[in-house]
């Protein structure tokens, strides 16, 4: 019999797959653009009821901004927050414990 925790780590992988098959081809639009998931699905305490939230990082606001409406049109995520790298890179490591949580819990969506 399988486990709850290996039913939901099976769905949790589709899921991320899904993210990742998604978001290659926006991502390569934008030069030296990264997205990012964080929060529950992140973590690994999501359940049915969670949202999607990601990270849309780019060089510049513009990039970012871009990005994270081709995101939300194409319906990978719920929340999608737009940074510039350098502004992501102040966030994490400011001391403010939400940011500091989301740079230690967040997970690239490189395709892999």
């Amino acid at each position: 019999m399988t486990s709850l925790a290996a039913i939901r780590e099976r769905q949790r992988s589709i899921r991320l797959a899904h993210l990742r098959q998604g978001v290659a081809p926006l991502v390569g639009a934008f030069p030296n653009a990264k997205v990012l998931l964080f929060g529950s699905l992140a973590r690994g305490d999501w359940d049915g009821c969670s949202d999607v939230d990601l990270l849309a990082v780019a060089p510049s606001e513009g990039q970012a901004s871009a990005l994270a409406d081709a995101l939300l049109t194409a319906g990978l995520g719920d929340d999608v927050i737009a940074l510039t790298h350098s502004r992501w890179q102040q966030l994490r490591s400011g001391g403010d414990p939400y940011w500091a949580a989301i740079g230690r819990d967040a997970v690239p969506l490189e395709p892999l």
